[in-house]
């Protein structure tokens, strides 16, 4: 047996630390910086619309997360004034219908699996929201840990529109948990259009900002997350998508094991000792 794994040595397991710094995507840009992932849509001349490649890409990317050391928090936004238009009408609605179900479920599920990986994902995600954000636009900004918009966007769960049920990508259960039950039957039956400020006061939108400074306050946001307790700001993600399926006692109780792990890191000690020392804690993800 290697000894590089026996208990009582620093271990570093094979695939566990993974740089992003340097990593290259096909089909979104994507760059780190001071610990910040930023991934931005650049189809600006058709408002951002995934293809099948860019669903399979983020998708993967998303997962890669998990694992990588480099990357405290994530901003997600789209280039051109405009966030996403959902997916590319000529490269996936039209093949669509000449797919038979096995097809047709196969792609379902690839583009669940999206959601899927943002929810795993540790870090959070702040969507930095302006113009259209359609479809499963709509989605990425929901399956985001928080949203930032400006009062010109419009944003459309326009399923029904194509015929089609509101029930993608988890819509059904993501957007009545945030909005409430009443206000997300509504979007998903009629469709329409929830503009910038009635998404603020709907608790869709975390902060309405100017066109101008939205993608400054979502990196801001972003940084401060990212200098923060990084484990800890984790296991809130995992507990707030866990503890949906929980019963009351079932959440308290997992949220003791959680809060006695945090307990057990470095960063717990570090943040004792600078607030006896009358210092700003200093974290490192430990």
């Amino acid at each position: 047996m290697s000894t590089n794994y026996l208990p009582g040595k620093p271990q570093q397991l094979p695939g566990h630390n993974v740089s992003l710094q340097n990593h290259r995507t096909k089909h979104f840009k994507f760059s780190v910086q001071d610990a910040v992932a930023t991934i931005s849509l650049n189809r600006p001349e058709r408002k951002n619309p995934l293809s099948l490649e860019s669903y399979a890409e983020l998708r993967d990317l998303f997962r890669t997360m998990a694992y990588a050391s480099d990357v405290h928090a994530i901003v997600l936004t789209g280039e051109g004034g405009n966030f996403c238009s959902g997916g590319d009408v000529h490269e996936i609605i039209g093949p669509l219908t000449t797919l038979d179900m096995p097809g047709l479920l196969t792609f379902t599920r690839m583009t669940g699996d999206l959601v899927k990986a943002m929810r795993a994902c540790p870090q959070p995600i702040i969507a930095a929201i302006d113009g259209i954000c359609a479809g499963a636009g709509a989605l990425l900004a929901l399956a985001s840990d928080m949203r930032f918009g400006t009062a010109r966007s419009k944003t459309y769960f326009l399923f029904n529109k194509v015929g089609l049920a509101g029930c993608d990508m988890g819509a059904c259960a993501l957007l009545p948990r945030m909005i409430g039950q009443g206000r997300a039957s509504e979007l998903l039956f009629s469709g329409r259009g929830l503009g910038g400020e009635e998404a603020e006061r709907w608790g869709f939108y975390n902060r309405v900002c100017t066109p101008e400074a939205l993608a400054a306050d979502a990196q801001a946001m972003a940084a401060q997350l990212a200098g923060g307790p990084t484990f800890a700001n984790a296991m809130t993600k995992k507990m707030l998508q866990q503890e949906w399926n929980m019963g009351v006692d079932e959440a308290i109780e997992a949220e003791a094991q959680a809060q006695a792990i945090c307990m057990a890191t470095n960063d717990f000690h570090r943040a004792y000792h600078a607030f006896v020392a009358k210092q700003t804690p200093v974290f490192e993800g430990n």
